[in-house]
C-alpha cells in the first residue's frame, strides 16, 4: 500500500494526490501535522531530514520532494503516457518541474504563504516573479493545450496546483484566459480532484 505523508493545504502534496488519483493506484493519507511540529520530530526526520511533506512510501521505498515523487510515480506506474521515452520531452518535461520548485515557488507559492498564513517576504519581488512566469506560461499556452506535447503529463501537474491557488495570494488568475482554459481542460480528466483555495470560474 503506497502511504503519502500530507498536509491538506499544501500544494506540493496535491500535485501527489492527483498523479495517484489519475493512475487509479490505491493510497492512504497520512496527515502530518505541521502545525504542532511533528514535522521537525525524530520520526518524521528520519523519512524526510527536511522536515517537508510530502513524503511517498511505497512498501518501504521512501521517496521525498513532490517533483521527484511525481517522477517516480510516473516512471513506475504511469507508463509512457505520464513518463515518455523521448529523450527531448523529458527534457521539457524536468524543465517544466524547476520551473515549479524555483519560479513558482518563488513568486505564486509565496505570495500565497504572506496573504494566507502570514508569513513575511519581500512581497514586490515575489510579486515581479509571478508576473514574469505567469505571463511566460500565459504564452506557452497560447498555442498548445498542454505544457509538453500534445497531452497531459506531469509537468502540468507540477505547476498547476500554486496556478491554480494564486487567488488566495492575491493574484487575478482571471487576466490570463490562456492558463484558465488550461485549469479547465485539467478539471475535465477523470480522476481529477480538487483542494481548498483553488481558482472557481
Amino acid at each position: 500500500m503506497i502511504t503519502l505523508y500530507d498536509m491538506s493545504l499544501s500544494g506540493n502534496c496535491h500535485k501527489a494526490l492527483m498523479l495517484l488519483s489519475f493512475l487509479s493506484l490505491p493510497y492512504q493519507l497520512r496527515p502530518v501535522d505541521l502545525a504542532g511540529g511533528e514535522q521537525r520530530g525524530a520520526e518524521y526526520l528520519q523519512l524526510n531530514p527536511f522536515g517537508q511533506v510530502p513524503v511517498l512510501d511505497d512498501a518501504g521505498l521512501i521517496i521525498r520532494d513532490s517533483q521527484a515523487i511525481l517522477v517516480y510515480l510516473a516512471k513506475r506506474y504511469g507508463g509512457e503516457a505520464w513518463w515518455p521515452d523521448d529523450p527531448y520531452r523529458l527534457a521539457q518535461i524536468a524543465a517544466w518541474l524547476s520551473t515549479a520548485a524555483n519560479d513558482i515557488f518563488h513568486g505564486p507559492a509565496l505570495l500565497r504563504v504572506h496573504h494566507k498564513f502570514g508569513r513575511a517576504i519581500d512581497t514586490g519581488r515575489a510579486r515581479q516573479t509571478a508576473d514574469k512566469v505567469l505571463g511566460i506560461i500565459e504564452s506557452h499556452l497560447e498555442s498548445r493545450d498542454w505544457l509538453v506535447g500534445d497531452t497531459v503529463s506531469i509537468a502540468d501537474l507540477a505547476v498547476y496546483p500554486y496556478l491554480a491557488l494564486s487567488p488566495e495570494g492575491g493574484i487575478d488568475i482571471g487576466a490570463y484566459p490562456n492558463i484558465v482554459a488550461w485549469f479547465q481542460r485539467l478539471r475535465a480528466m477523470p480522476g481529477y480532484v480538487s483542494m481548498p483555495g483553488m481558482w472557481q470560474a
